[in-house]
């Protein structure tokens, strides 16, 4: 008898996703309902007082003044509920193995190619490399003890300026020091580097990094961090 194929994983659906998203953030921020309320007060009582002072007072313009507030105050509170689940989210990945590989390859964008394998790790002690390439050039993240990671990042630095002649190699420590930079800015430093390279160049380079990179997937490497265990889904 022939086995059935598996069933495809059915995706959360919008409410599952908010219900998800808000447990997710409410774990760190316990205040969140209140401040969620307060905004949703706060906006009908707003809408309430425009309605009343425009002339001419009329209760269906109090009533559409008041459900306008609402609406706002949904999106208010879903604005919020938002901005801190990254926040939360940046707290939890904190000091784990791969959340620079995460971030990378997550929150850059379109001009940024990035994944969230290590170019390079130690095994023992789970250091590892990771690189981007953009418009920016190539840039090369060390994660880990910053005295363990001095051989690997400047082996992956001398390969980049080896095979890619001219581009600028950025390279940076994911931590808590002063010339490192803390998990939760990663993303934004990256993308704040100006542009150096056109497209056609990224798209070179690219491909002569990765014909010279030596594969590390016989290594144990960290499988990096699921963004699900991590935080809910956001609402699409």
């Amino acid at each position: 008898m022939a086995k059935r194929a598996p069933e495809p994983e059915k995706r959360q659906g919008f409410f599952s996703q908010i219900k998800s998203l808000f447990r997710f953030t409410r774990e760190q921020y316990p205040w969140l309902p209140w401040a969620q309320i307060a905004i949703l007060v706060g906006a009908i009582l707003i809408g309430l007082i425009i309605g009343y002072l425009i002339p001419p007072f009329q209760v269906w313009t109090l009533v559409l003044w008041g459900i306008t507030g609402l609406m706002v105050g949904v999106l208010g509170s879903l604005f919020l509920m938002t901005r801190l689940s990254t926040r939360a989210m940046y707290i939890k990945i904190d000091g784990m193995p791969g959340a620079a590989g995460h971030v990378m390859s997550s929150s850059l964008g379109r001009s940024w190619q990035a994944s969230d394998t290590p170019v390079g790790i130690n095994p023992k002690t789970q250091e590892a490399v990771y690189r981007a390439i953009g418009r920016g050039g190539i840039v090369i993240v060390g994660e880990g003890a910053r005295g363990r990671l001095t051989r690997l990042v400047n082996e992956e630095r001398t390969k980049a300026q080896r095979v890619a002649h001219g581009v600028p190699v950025n390279v940076y420590y994911v931590g808590h020091g002063d010339d490192e930079v803390h998990i939760s800015e990663l993303a934004k430093t990256i993308k704040k580097l100006p542009k150096a390279i056109d497209k056609t160049t990224m798209a070179a380079v690219i491909r002569r990094v990765d014909s010279v990179s030596q594969s590390v997937t016989s290594l144990p490497i960290p499988k990096g961090i699921d963004p699900n265990r991590v935080r809910a889904q956001r609402p699409r």
